[in-house]
């Protein structure tokens, strides 16, 4: 049996304008709702919800990713948005902030203005979509 309903991913924010400005201007999300209390945008299928809060910690791992044919495109195409890519001490990244995981998955990571962490992953050659 499946879980009925839609899946909503949900992400934390101390200001809706700031996280328009980059959900919707920057990543390109498609806006569906603005309310005073979240920001709802189209992730490709799945909404994300990202909700207002008053203060937030810093998690520090990753809450929220996309898949991608090409991840360098995506890191690329970021980049000249203004995006900054996080380099971690101890990882081996590439030119395109890429770690590559023993199964040939690539990854990169970025955080949005709140400092959640956000990444753009590459399944293995070979690999089937994780979803």
């Amino acid at each position: 049996m499946t879980f009925p309903g839609r899946l909503v991913a949900f992400i934390a924010s101390t200001d809706l304008d700031v996280s328009s400005m980059f959900y919707v201007d920057t990543l390109g999300l498609r806006l569906v709702e603005r309310t005073q209390f979240a920001l709802v945008v189209d992730g490709g299928g799945t909404y994300l919800r990202v909700t207002l809060v008053q203060a937030k910690e810093d998690t520090g791992y990753t809450v929220l990713g996309w898949q991608l044919d090409d991840l360098d495109a995506g890191v690329d195409e970021l980049r000249s948005k203004g995006v900054e890519f996080t380099r971690y001490q101890g990882m081996d990244q590439d030119e395109h902030d890429a770690w590559t995981a023993p199964d040939g998955t690539r990854v990169a990571w970025f955080r949005d203005p709140h400092g959640n962490v956000l990444s753009l992953h590459q399944a293995a050659a070979g690999q089937g979509s994780a979803q």
